[in-house]
């Protein structure tokens, strides 16, 4: 497989059109592409500049660009290099544009606006920063979401990416020797999600762990016994309570997130109870 050269052109963060790039990239087993991130086009000159860089480097351009005098610069270069381009969101604002019946504003950065979204979207990530590892526990009733796992199970991970979506999320380790506050088991408000995992998956990510940290890799951390406990232990936990519970082993956090979100919105669907909220 040949080496491309990719290049990625937004006037904005480019945060779409790299997770874009990175899902269509996904389909092709060792491809052999090499990136270029150019965010925040928003002049000539600095198109200019980086239509140099391209003529070194000839390959395929994804873009986003709005500014429709912008855009037509860099088509024109493109066609005069004879490199093939794809407009990332066309085809997608070309569809809404007819559903809505509206034109398309045509600003940049639009979705990074600060509007009262984005503010939430602040207040999400305080709240989940400030109730990490059982903290705070007091002020649970206050979160969208609550977390609860043996350790190493992806909770933080976990509630930092759903922070960013703009949910509040507490999380609380469960801890055979230490059982967690009472006010866990009475919360009306936040759903309560349990996270599994598997044993041996635990061990791995617990015993790579300690080797990051310099520290003996053979400890009860680790042990196979006390870990199947601690899983026994918790998933006994949630069942008891009627908790929705996730398998993290072969997830990713964007994953075991989209999970939750599926959760919550069936919660919210059957009107801000537990009822319909059926374990993954």
């Amino acid at each position: 497989m040949q080496r491309l050269h990719l290049h990625l052109l937004s006037d904005s963060t480019g945060e779409t059109l790299e997770m874009i790039a990175k899902a269509a990239l996904a389909q092709f087993d060792g491809a052999d592409v090499v990136r270029h991130f150019w965010p925040m086009v928003r002049s000539m000159q600095h198109l200019d500049r980086i239509m140099g860089e391209i003529a070194s480097n000839p390959g395929l351009v994804l873009f986003t660009l709005v500014n429709p005098e912008t855009r037509e610069r860099l088509e024109q270069r493109c066609a005069a290099l004879g490199l093939p381009m794809v407009p990332a969101l066309d085809a997608v604002t070309d569809a809404l544009q007819q559903q809505l019946g509206v034109q398309a504003k045509g600003r940049p950065g639009r979705q990074h606006m600060m509007d009262e979204a984005y503010f939430a979207r602040v207040d999400a990530i305080q709240f989940t920063i400030a109730h990490d590892d059982g903290v705070n526990w007091e002020n649970w009733e206050e979160a969208d979401i609550v977390l609860a796992g043996v350790s190493r199970s992806s909770k933080t991970p976990t509630s930092i990416y759903l922070a960013n979506r703009g949910y509040k999320v507490a999380n609380i380790p469960i801890v055979v020797e230490s059982p967690p506050p009472p006010m866990l088991f009475s919360l009306r408000r936040p759903l309560v999600v349990g996270l599994t995992t598997s044993p041996e998956r635990l061990i791995a990510v617990r015993r790579n762990r300690l080797l990051s940290l310099n520290q003996a890799p053979e400890t009860a951390y680790v042990d196979n016994d006390q870990v199947t406990r601690e899983v026994q232990f918790a998933r006994r936990m949630f069942a008891d309570n009627g908790w929705a519970v996730i398998d993290v082993s072969r997830r990713s956090i964007e994953e075991t997130a989209a999970a939750v979100i599926n959760l919550y919105n069936e919660r919210a669907a059957a009107g801000g109870s537990g009822d319909g909220v059926k374990p993954i």
